[in-house]
């Protein structure tokens, strides 16, 4: 009887160990298959940082320098505590804003009324550099979300792209010659 219950017990043991390699094999492949939830997808999109036009600091001029946010993703992205904040540090927060699913909005410099598209910092003064700056997304944790910068570095003469990189725009990145507009795919 006694060998009988040591094989039993033996049989068990041996038995639970190949399931949980099984187990341990089979699980990673079973969670492949399901896709995973991705996180919201909110980048800047474009910017405008130098006005078209004459800029002669009246609202107008200021509502034409601007910052485009994208959510890319199928669901509505909650943006209440986010920020929007240049090299100097002037922050924009928003405020009770809900960026829908697949829409854009546009951060503008000036003074206005804000509506589903457009939101105002309302400001008396330019934000963004026209020669070099980085507008800097953060979420309402202060976890960095996405930048756009432009212009010259301050310690050398090199264009940079986003990420710092020495790349001159160009490709799929393009401006409209005039420096201010950056938009479109990124490098």
């Amino acid at each position: 009887m006694s060998v009988r219950l040591v094989s039993a017990r033996r049989l068990a043991a041996a038995s639970l160990a190949a399931a949980g390699v099984i187990g341990a094999v089979a699980l990673p492949a079973s969670a492949a298959d399901y896709p995973r939830f991705d996180r919201p997808k909110v980048e800047i999109s474009a910017v405008q940082y130098d006005a078209p036009g004459r800029f002669d600091r009246s609202n107008r001029s200021l509502n034409k320098e601007w910052v485009e946010l994208t959510n890319n993703t199928r669901h509505t992205v909650n943006l209440d505590g986010w920020t929007l904040s240049n090299e100097d540090g002037d922050t924009y927060t928003f405020r009770h804003y809900r960026l829908e699913a697949r829409s854009t909005v546009r951060v503008h410099t000036g003074e206005g009324r804000d509506s589903r598209g457009d939101v105002y910092q309302d400001r008396r003064r330019e934000v963004w550099d026209d020669r070099h700056d980085t507008a800097t997304l953060r979420n309402d944790r202060g976890r960095f979300v996405d930048d756009e910068s432009w212009g010259f570095r301050r310690h050398g003469g090199d264009r940079y792209d986003r990420r710092g990189d020495h790349r001159h725009h160009g490709g799929d990145r393009y401006d409209r010659g005039d420096h201010r507009y950056h938009g479109g795919d990124r490098h």
